[in-house]
């Protein structure tokens, strides 16, 4: 029984190794018969499965997008089941749950509204800038009366969520446009149209104040309010032309006033001028005068004290005096002729003979 079990073993072994030398010598010699599949006993079937894996991973994060990037000048606002967060997303990379959470991106750049007169000239909107009409307004008789600014403004940063969950996207047409149109009515109007270019800056400080004190009066404080500039009034041409004669009526007054006030100048120039030589002559002949009157007061005290300093022996001595003077020159010119003053006094005068055209005066 065992060599039976034995014989039947063997004879299977042999088949099957004829078999498979039969499967090789065909394959090797490119016979016609059957071929075996070869068995991949690598596990080339669970790589592939896992890169299918990975790439539907792939996919279901393209698809789904649990994760969101917020910029800078940007801030999240993120809804969870359709109920805003509190506290806004900051800029950077943060992560949500699909399908459940979704995240809403807010500008927070400064952001401008411009109310312009030609709003297909001004170039339409652009990014942050946008642009609406002017406002026009009545004036305190009921003139219609236009006004041009440049709101310049930004969302919170700190309050966004609250302010977009209370005012929706459209927050800005909700809050700063009708506040500025308001604020332009009530501030413009309490003025006469003719007024309005005098009082420029009066009321440009105005309408910036009120529209900051009404914006920052809001809950939360929604917008930060940057600049409110007063750009153009646009008034009505009979307002215009009246404003124009008003101003021609001035300046003719002005010029007027200017032509009287340079005639007066020259006047008193002229006035002045005489005055300054009336004045020099009168100082002049007052010099003249008092120098005369020096003189003569001189020669007066001067002949006075010398007639006071003249005694007897004085002019005896002066004779003797001018004697010895007379004697030294008939010594030095025997022809000199003196001839002697009336009365017998001391001679006081001589020629020379020599020459008769020369003549020299004593003392």
């Amino acid at each position: 029984m065992a060599s039976d079990m034995n014989d039947y073993f063997n004879k299977k072994k042999s088949e099957e190794s004829g078999f498979s030398k039969k499967s090789s010598g065909g394959s090797s010699g490119g016979g016609g018969g059957p071929q075996m599949p070869k068995i991949d006993i690598n596990f080339g079937g669970n790589k592939a499965g896992v890169i299918y894996f990975l790439i539907a991973v792939v996919v279901l994060l393209v698809l789904a997008r649990p994760f969101t990037i917020i910029e800078e000048g940007e801030r999240g606002i993120l809804s969870t089941n359709g109920k805003y967060q509190d506290q806004a997303l900051l800029p950077g990379l943060h992560f949500i749950i699909p399908v459940i959470q979704k995240v809403y991106k807010v500008d927070t750049k400064v952001r401008i509204i411009n109310y312009a007169s030609r709003v297909e000239a001004s170039g339409g909107n652009a990014a942050g800038i946008n642009v609406k009409p002017a406002i026009t307004v009545l004036d305190k008789r009921g003139l219609p009366v236009s006004i041009e600014l440049t709101v310049q403004y930004r969302l919170n940063s700190q309050f966004a969520a609250q302010t977009i969950s209370n005012w929706g996207f459209s927050w800005e047409d909700k809050i700063i446009n009708p506040v500025v149109r308001d604020v332009v009515r009530n501030v413009v109007g309490r003025y006469d149209a003719e007024s309005l270019p005098q009082l420029r800056n009066q009321i440009a400080l105005e309408i910036d104040k009120s529209v900051r004190d009404n914006v920052s009066s809001l809950t939360n404080s929604p917008a930060d309010l940057q600049s409110v500039q007063l750009r153009e009034i646009g008034l009505p041409e009979k307002v215009k032309e009246q404003i124009e004669r008003v101003q021609v009526a001035k300046q003719e007054v002005q010029k007027a006033e200017q032509d009287v006030q340079r005639a007066k100048q020259e006047a008193l120039k002229r006035a002045a001028e005489a005055e300054g030589i009336a004045e020099k002559a009168r100082i002049e002949a007052k010099g003249i005068a008092d120098a005369v009157t020096i003189e003569a007061d001189a020669k007066s005290k001067a002949n006075y004290l010398i007639s006071k300093s003249l005694t007897t022996q004085l002019i005896q001595l002066e004779q003797i005096r001018i004697q010895g003077l007379f004697n030294e020159a008939l010594r030095e010119n025997k022809d000199a002729k003196i001839f002697l003053t009336p009365g017998g006094s001391t001679p006081n005068i001589w020629v020379d003979m020599k020459d008769a055209k020369q003549r020299t005066t004593a003392e």
